[in-house]
């Protein structure tokens, strides 16, 4: 019932647009980072480990506290608050609605501009077919991560089992990055995020699977999903659009080297953006 209300309120109100959890505990990280992050030490690693417990263990072990002090229907009404705000099924539909409106248009550069909110590589040289691909992908992984992974912990831990692995995912989001500044201090966030999410992922990819073409997403995932540099992501995405027997966006996505048939209609192309937010809708329903 609390996974159902969640979502009602997530259907009806989609995404805060004040006062999200989200936005004053990514506040919270960005000053740890800023302090403690030792970019040219090799004590990186400890730091950052460090930093996500501080961060994401006090927050569980707070809401732990919470639930075993409060009456049932406090509890209850929590409950579904957190669905609510680690769920984040209607924004990932309007963001994806939000690239396939322009390209339907023709105006590449705003579909630029919106896609550039959904992933974080450049995309000022996308061309259609790559911003049409990239909307696919972003909208199938984050199926997994911001909606199926989400409920998957909520189930299993109650609400602070979704609270641990939403701000694990967040921490992952801002400091998962092989760069100089992050490779150590955030090399434990990206990680423990890898393995919260490796059973989800892959339950994920077999509901993908299910609400589509069984037999090829399943043949997509066992063949492409490992292609990528996550652990995670190809078999989501790559059974997402195995499914919708979309295998040319299988292949971009994880960029294969080898692409042949890439000269689909523009009607086509954004029937991929399209589909995979059905794709995701319908699986969540």
């Amino acid at each position: 019932m609390t996974v159902l209300i969640g979502l009602l309120m997530d259907r009806l109100l989609g995404e805060p647009r004040r006062w999200h959890p989200l936005v004053g505990f990514g506040n919270a990280a960005n000053w740890l980072e800023k302090k403690y992050n030792p970019a040219d030490s090799n004590s990186g690693k400890l730091a950052g480990l460090i930093c996500w417990a501080m961060l994401v263990l006090t927050a569980t072990a707070v809401m732990f506290a919470l639930l075993s002090a409060l009456p049932a229907i406090a509890v209850f009404i929590i409950n579904c608050l957190v669905v609510y705000f680690v769920v984040g099924l209607k924004s990932l539909a309007e963001h994806g609605r939000n690239v396939a409106t322009p390209l339907l248009a023709g105006d590449l550069p705003a579909a630029r501009q919106q896609i550039a909110m959904m992933v974080s590589r450049d995309t000022d040289n996308l061309s259609e077919q790559q911003v049409a691909a990239a909307t696919c992908e972003s909208v199938l992984e984050n199926g997994s991560d911001a909606v199926f992974a989400a409920l998957f912990w909520f189930l299993v831990l109650g609400s602070p089992g979704a609270i641990l692995y939403r701000f694990a995912n967040t921490l992952d989001a801002m400091w998962g990055y092989k760069t100089d500044r992050y490779r150590q201090f955030g090399w434990a966030a990206a990680r423990i995020d890898d393995i919260l999410n490796w059973l989800p992922a892959r339950l994920t990819a077999l509901s993908y699977a299910l609400m589509g073409s069984f037999s090829t997403g399943v043949k997509c995932s066992r063949q492409q999903g490992g292609e990528t540099d996550s652990p995670n992501a190809g078999f989501v995405m790559a059974a997402g659009a195995g499914a919708l027997k979309l295998l040319w966006v299988a292949l971009l996505t994880i960029r294969v080297k080898s692409i042949s048939d890439l000269s689909l209609a523009l009607d086509q192309r954004l029937k991929v953006t399209i589909l995979s937010a059905r794709l995701v809708w319908s699986n969540a329903a």
